[in-house]
């Protein structure tokens, strides 16, 4: 499989959605670093972003609002959001 932009976003949303944790999206993002086939063209980005990912659990990098939305900017992508009041 090669990794794009659009399964790194995915991932990302994923995360956002509690659908997997941090600990899971790092581990997830050093795993690509390593073994992942990268869409040509696009290994730059995808790597610059997969780092910062990759360092997300480290308290003194984190991962911010403000450094999500950079990423996914990068990708190629920008949030959306909606208010929905809670059941």
């Amino acid at each position: 499989m090669t990794l794009t932009k659009k399964d790194v976003a995915t991932m990302l949303v994923n995360y956002f959605q509690h659908k997997i944790s941090l600990s899971e999206l790092v581990s997830w993002a050093e795993t690509m670093v390593i073994d992942a086939n990268i869409s040509e063209g696009e290994e730059e980005v995808i790597m610059d972003v997969l780092g910062k990912i990759g360092l997300a659990d480290v308290k003194q990098f984190g991962l911010y609002w403000e450094d999500c939305e950079q990423i996914l900017n990068k990708l190629g992508y920008k949030f959306e959001i909606n208010l929905v009041k809670a059941a």
